[in-house]
């Protein structure tokens, strides 16, 4: 995999082929995450974290737990004010908001695959296998 870089890509699932992906990658992306905002189109995907918190959110989101391998670990759904479990197996996360995850089909063992946008600063093309289930 090529060093992480704020930026868009998009995120594939089993079911879904493209969904808008973020990127958080430096401290202070990763830090803001979606603070502040009142929705979010597709997903954003902060890298190299176990666990996030919803303080200072304004709407309820869906977090999904990935490895090193982009397999998806746990999904929750958690509302403004809370405060997430580490997960220490857990390498990314993922947010969207509360039920766009069921929809695209994540769930614990799916595997997701993730493509950058191409530009300075960015890893070029994919950093993961394939979006398959696991097992």
């Amino acid at each position: 995999m090529g060093k992480w870089a704020d930026g868009t890509g998009t995120l594939a699932t089993g079911t879904v082929r493209e969904v808008p992906l973020e990127v958080a990658a430096s401290y202070r992306a990763r830090r803001r995450g979606l603070l502040g905002r009142d929705g979010i189109a597709g997903a954003m995907l902060i890298v190299r974290t176990n666990s996030v918190h919803t303080f200072g959110m304004r709407f309820a989101i869906d977090v999904a737990y990935l490895d090193r391998s982009f397999t998806v670990r746990s999904v929750v759904t958690m509302r403004p004010g809370r405060l997430g479990m580490i997960r220490p197996r857990g390498r990314h996360v993922l947010e969207a908001e509360a039920g766009a995850m069921a929809g695209w089909g994540l769930r614990p063992g799916v595997r997701v695959r993730v493509e950058t946008g191409t530009g300075p600063g960015s890893p070029d093309g994919d950093l993961t296998a394939g979006p398959t289930p696991a097992g």
